[in-house]
């Protein structure tokens, strides 16, 4: 595999440059002293802010974009051997380095470097963890799936003592990685489209926990089924949260009228002191159990955990509240995943409405196929559902599903539910049947905060 000499910058092209990660990380080699290219499908706030720092953009991706003078490229997993600029960059025999490999060599560069693994929660807990460290008036270098609003963006770049960063499983993309601090936050079914299936998964996450040295550390979810499977045997130390078991531990939970957490920290049965969240659900108290973890093992005292922890409001798509429109509150969410909408629905039971609208966009064919009757019966915690068209990513319909058979399976679960393609007859029939005092929820990984952002005229 082609090494990058972080000592000797050169020029890398980054085919499919805007990405939440793919930019953070371009800018990262930017402050290095790197000169970057790239090419994306279309502009974007990320693409802008890139240029603007210096990067050269093009849009569409062709052959012609692969030049003299490029050292070497770097593609994520949604690009295959046939993407034109791929396959020129192979035949100008230019390196070629995935992102997770990129990313892998990069936290070599600092002496400790923390990723954070798992199904759900890795954006929040990443930022958790970066707003801690920010009010313990730390220098980390942040990489982060979502816009962090106290960092101006997704990645921040700091000095050489401390990397953060999220691990995604997909593609088996953190077995890339070199980490001397793990958090393992859940472990579900998903991304079927890779995986076999569950034991597939738990396996690369064991994989995962292998690669930390004897020296560093694993921070992992205590009500993980059969988690001795994952942690037996493993050189590093081993700590866990949540449960009652848990060596990190959340007691006396409760919420306030906005579904905003605030527990007692218990570390090994001594009481830390009590945490109040700026973020709503009790996967967020999950969350914020990891990241405390984290922090105290890092030197960051409670005091300063706490702050950062209440300082936390959210990162973008995250339970965010978008506005108001005639006393219809708007809030979007990027659940994708059934039990990240059964949380999301949870959170907003305790939130103030007088109706959840949930307005649901499924991501890919194959998730959608592979957890059709799971995301009914998630979905059916709404009082009323819309739901759009599936939003295809990196895939095509060879499948046979549609958001239509969704829509039939809440139906028969009690719970009205609505099909409606097209995004105007969505924001139509909202104008129609919403009325003051409704919660609206637009939800999934696609495009669909679109109806709510369009209604409120942002």
């Amino acid at each position: 595999m082609y090494q990058i000499d972080f000592e000797k910058p050169c020029r890398i092209h980054f085919i499919g440059i805007g990405g939440i990660s793919m930019s953070g990380l371009a800018e990262i080699l930017m402050d290095e002293g790197f000169s970057v290219s790239g090419s994306d499908a279309r502009e974007s706030e990320l693409t802008r802010h890139l240029e603007a720092r210096g990067a050269r953009v093009m849009y569409g991706q062709r052959g012609e974009n692969i030049t003299d003078g490029i050292d070497a490229a770097v593609y994520t997993a949604a690009i295959h051997p046939d993407n034109p600029e791929y396959r020129e960059a192979c035949r100008r025999g230019i390196p070629m380095l995935s992102r997770a490999e990129l990313l892998g060599q990069m936290m070599r560069n600092y002496r400790q470097s923390l990723g954070v693994a798992g199904t759900h929660g890795k954006t929040t807990t990443t930022s958790m963890i970066t707003e801690i460290l920010l009010a313990a008036d730390e220098n980390p270098t942040i990489s982060v799936g979502g816009i962090l609003n106290s960092i101006g963006g997704n990645i921040r770049v700091g000095g050489s003592e401390l990397f953060v960063t999220e691990a995604c499983e997909y593609t088996n993309s953190f077995l890339s990685f070199f980490p001397t601090m793990e958090i393992i936050l859940n472990i579900e079914e998903d991304h079927l489209d890779f995986f076999k299936d569950l034991e597939d998964i738990r396996r690369s996450f064991r994989l995962f926990a292998e690669r930390l040295p004897e020296s560093g550390l694993l921070i992992v979810n205590g009500c993980i089924d059969r988690l001795e499977e994952l942690t037996d045997g493993l050189k590093c130390r081993v700590i866990t949260f949540g449960g009652e078991q848990g060596d990190f531990r959340a007691e006396n939970v409760r919420h306030d009228e906005f579904a905003r957490a605030e527990f007692d920290l218990i570390r090994c049965g001594e009481e830390l002191g009590h945490i109040v969240l700026g973020v709503a659900g009790d996967h967020n108290v999950s969350n914020a159990l990891s990241a405390a973890a984290a922090c105290l093992e890092l030197g960051v005292p409670f005091e300063k955990i706490r702050e950062g922890l209440k300082k936390f409001t959210g990162t973008n798509r995250r339970f965010e509240k978008k506005g108001e429109i005639g006393g219809v509150t708007v809030i979007d969410d990027y659940a994708h995943h059934p039990s990240e909408i059964r949380a999301t629905l949870a959170a907003a039971r305790n939130y103030p409405h007088r109706k959840i609208w949930c307005v649901f966009q499924p991501h890919t064919y194959t998730r959608t196929k592979a957890f059709m009757d799971e995301f009914a019966q998630a979905l059916s915690q709404a009082d009323e559902v819309i739901l759009a068209d599936i939003y295809a990513a990196r895939e095509t319909d060879t499948l046979g599903v549609s958001s239509g058979q969704l829509a039939e399976k809440i139906e028969k679960l009690g719970t009205k539910a609505v099909y409606l393609p097209s995004f105007d007859e969505i924001e139509t029939f909202i104008l129609e049947n919403c009325v003051h005092g409704d919660l609206l929820i637009t939800m999934g990984a696609g495009d669909i905060v679109k109806v709510g952002e369009k209604l409120l005229g942002l």
